[in-house]
């Protein structure tokens, strides 16, 4: 991604704030996180946005009243986290948060925005539930002058500084290529892989699948994907799916999952299909403690973080926004990996 200057600039005064923990190398790509696991900027990219070029009230960030659209139910540790962090962010700067839960309903989230703003929300975090579909909501925030930080996914068919400020949130293609690296490291180069796609509808699924398969093709020519099937980002699904994968394919030799809950349902069929520990390697995205115990169990082989510790970061740039600076239109987050060498030792850096 290309950096401009001032998006540079503003990376470098959020780093400056931050209370996050020291970036490490991870061999993979990027700083990560200790401890704690709050966020780090790493990079950002398209030009910046201020409160003047957005057409927003200004407010008194110490009084403002923000909004948090939750897309999905904290059924997950992904969700659970993210929600808790922007609780927990509020609570420590002082200011009224309005939470609305959207249940993975579309409808909904554009019914709970809608009804935020009504509230009197000063600006709206959040977490869209698909890339498109929610244009209803972003035009009730931009008639009312009400900014749009969203996190961790993407909105495709939206325009920075004009349907939302920023998007805050991981490499998603990044994730994919580093995934595909530890696979290939796990399997020494050969292997015949199953997918197991997150829900569709999402820039999330798309690039993580991206980055994999343009890793391989570039890179490891005796790994074959030989069947890819959606899992939609449940445990439950993970393992039905994987059952049946097990049935069709049964030559598969590793599974790249794209979420957590995906990868420990997969390891829930594979042990139901008498498979040991290693027998099949096992690479995901997210960085919850069930999966990052896998690791250091021998049922998986790496899994790289997806931080979902958005609060300091969301509320910092919120507060930077209603001062008047300059806020990149991507702000692209550190995110850490954990396998066999580490997965024990920085278990509790799990979420």
């Amino acid at each position: 991604m290309k950096s401009s200057l001032g998006a540079v600039a503003v990376v470098a005064a959020l780093l400056a704030v931050s209370a996050c923990a020291n970036p490490e190398n991870n061999g993979g790509g990027g700083g990560g996180t200790t401890g704690g696991g709050q966020q780090t900027a790493s990079n950002s990219s398209g030009p910046t946005c201020t409160l003047d070029a957005y057409g927003a009230t200004k407010v008194d960030f110490s009084k403002a009243v923000i909004g948090f659209s939750q897309s999905e139910a904290e059924a997950n540790p992904f969700r659970i986290t993210e929600t808790q962090s922007i609780t927990d962010e509020a609570q420590k700067q002082g200011v009224q948060l309005l939470k609305r839960n959207a249940n993975s309903n579309l409808s909904q989230q554009i019914s709970d925005i809608q009804g935020l703003l009504a509230q009197g929300a000063n600006l709206l975090v959040v977490a869209p539930l698909n890339s498109e579909g929610l244009e209803p909501a972003l035009q009730a925030a931009r008639d009312k002058k009400v900014p749009v930080v969203t996190i961790d996914r993407k909105l495709s068919s939206a325009t920075p500084c004009k349907d939302y400020l920023t998007f805050i949130g991981s490499d998603f293609v990044a994730q994919g290529k580093r995934a595909a690296t530890q696979l290939v490291k796990a399997t020494n180069g050969t292997a015949k892989v199953a997918i197991l796609l997150g829900a569709t509808g999402n820039n999330v699924t798309t690039d993580r699948t991206n980055g994999f398969t343009d890793y391989l093709k570039a890179n490891a020519p005796n790994v074959q994907v030989v069947a890819q099937q959606t899992g939609d980002f449940t445990r439950e699904k993970g393992q039905s799916v994987t059952e049946q994968l097990l049935q069709a394919h049964p030559d598969i030799t590793a599974i790249y999952a794209e979420n957590d809950e995906m990868a420990l349902g997969a390891i829930v069929a594979l042990k139901g299909a008498a498979k040991k520990a290693g027998d099949v390697k096992i690479v995901s995205v997210d960085g919850t403690k069930g999966a990052v115990q896998a690791v250091a169990d021998g049922w998986a082989s790496a899994v790289i973080e997806s931080n979902p510790r958005f609060g300091p970061l969301a509320f910092q740039t919120a507060e930077k926004f209603f001062n008047g600076e300059p806020i990149p239109e991507d702000i692209i987050i550190s995110d850490r990996q954990y396998d066999s060498t580490n997965a024990e030792s920085d278990l509790n850096s799990a979420y």
